[in-house]
């Protein structure tokens, strides 16, 4: 596609290098340049590939030089945006190359990418915990329950209100940003309801609004929350609706003192 834009802008360019010479009677030459020469005008006519000349008095220069400025004015700026475009792609080219391909989620601290580390989640019902494994389901059992993280607080804290965070998804699933509550001593990602005879696994997460850009065709995504965060517990949580087999990478929002 760049190099279809690329050539596109050369063919314009090639094209608008042959300029109208206007004569005073309404018709033009189709001429590659010219040149004046007192009182009289010389130029190399494209149609029959050779330099001829006219006299000045039959030229309408006036319109002829308005014209060739317009359209160079018309190929710089479409240089310009060539150009910016191209300086948007190189950044976001680098920008990929600083994330690691492995599944998982990253943040950047400079030009550096950081993992998150993955939390170990728990199911906990009224007959117990049991640890969820993302390839391995716990056996289903009806009733309510909460999904958990150990540990009131998150070891990775922002205090950034709107971090910006790169997850390269291990498979095609749902991802975002989740705010989590704290009871027991851990941290709530979402309620869940297990239907009794269908065993339907309800959830009731308390998601983020986030910004989704699409890097590379592979899964990689960066994301971003839509409003500031409020300070508090979130994560990121990969996951299939209804198999509780998340992939959680836990965080908070802690602003600085004075902020």
């Amino acid at each position: 596609m760049r190099l279809f834009a690329a050539l596109c802008l050369f063919a314009v360019a090639a094209w608008a290098a042959n300029v109208k010479l206007y004569l005073k009677d309404g018709s033009y030459q189709l001429v590659r340049e010219y040149q004046l020469k007192s009182d009289r005008v010389r130029f190399y006519s494209v149609e029959r590939s050779q330099w001829e000349e006219i006299p000045l008095s039959l030229i309408d220069l006036k319109r002829t030089e308005a014209e060739v400025s317009e359209r160079k004015k018309t190929l710089e700026a479409e240089a310009k945006v060539l150009s910016e475009e191209d300086r948007v792609e190189r950044e976001l080219q680098d920008e990929i190359a600083r994330i690691p391909q492995n599944p998982g989620v990253y943040y950047m601290v400079g030009k550096e990418a950081k993992p998150m580390k993955l939390a170990e989640s728990t199911y906990r019902n009224d007959k117990g915990r049991s640890v969820l494994k993302a390839i391995s389901p716990i056996p289903i059992v009806s009733g309510k329950g909460t999904l958990e993280i150990a540990g009131p607080h998150a070891a990775t804290v922002f205090d950034n209100p709107t971090p910006e965070l790169y997850i390269q998804l291990s498979a095609e699933q749902r991802f975002g940003i989740f705010k989590l509550t704290e009871s027991r001593g851990a941290r709530v990602v979402e309620k869940v309801s297990i239907v009794p005879v269908t065993k339907e696994i309800i959830e009731e997460p308390t998601e983020v609004e986030i910004f989704r850009k699409q890097l590379t065709d592979n899964g990689l995504y960066k994301i971003w929350p839509l409003k500031p965060l409020e300070p508090g517990e979130y994560a990121v949580m990969e996951y299939t609706p209804g198999k509780l087999n998340p992939q959680i990478w836990d965080f908070a929002y802690k602003p600085e003192s004075g902020k």
